[in-house]
């Protein structure tokens, strides 16, 4: 019997491996095709048509990106498992009007609503269990260590880390040891890094 349930377990991680967590190349964004970018299908994304994708964008599983302020997501970007991605935030309105945040009139701003679009620069990659709150801008190439939580700009390649987050280096640093070691490499990191990866100040 024991041996029976654990073939009926396997084949059934199987088939929620193929239904529920299968990333699979090809995505639309805003009516354009993206053949190279993956969206892992556990992840939960409001808002949709607010959501600006690059191509070669990788978004894993468990993630959520709550988009109603508009986010973008620019070229190469990897955003790793469970990260939170949110352009608004109510819960300070909610508590300061209580019963009254529902029949608050529109068009008036609500007191404590925070909002603000949430853009994170083409190749950049983002740790996991990190979460970007509304405002946040990320240049190009930032490196966002896992269980990081951001609030504001980024210059581009920080190396981001941290609760509230700053930047705690260069991540073209770490490129460069990898660039060295494998000069053939130097020509792709151009193509997108250009003179920038060359003043790393």
């Amino acid at each position: 019997m024991s041996a029976w349930r654990g073939h009926l377990n396997r084949w059934r991680r199987r088939l929620a491996q193929v239904l529920l967590h299968r990333v699979v190349f090809g995505e639309l964004s805003q009516g354009r095709w993206l053949p190279h970018t993956r969206i892992a299908p556990s992840t939960c994304i409001e808002h949709e048509d607010r959501l600006h994708l690059a191509d070669h964008v990788f978004i894993g599983a468990f993630n959520f990106i709550e988009a109603s302020g508009s986010v973008t997501v620019g070229e190469g970007v990897q955003i790793t498992h469970h990260v939170s991605i949110v352009t608004h935030s109510s819960h300070r309105a909610q508590r300061l009007l209580a019963k009254a945040y529902v029949s608050w009139p529109a068009g008036r701003p609500r007191p404590g609503w925070v909002a603000g679009p949430v853009a994170i620069g083409p190749w950049c990659f983002i740790g996991p269990h990190s979460l970007l709150e509304p405002g946040t801008q990320l240049g190009a190439g930032c490196i966002v260590r896992a269980g990081s939580v951001l609030r504001g700009d980024y210059p581009p390649h920080s190396l981001i880390a941290g609760n509230p987050a700053v930047v705690v280096g260069d991540a073209r640093q770490g490129d460069q040891r990898w660039l060295d070691a494998d000069p053939a490499l130097r020509a792709h990191y151009e193509a997108w890094a250009g003179a920038r990866r060359r003043d790393p100040t």
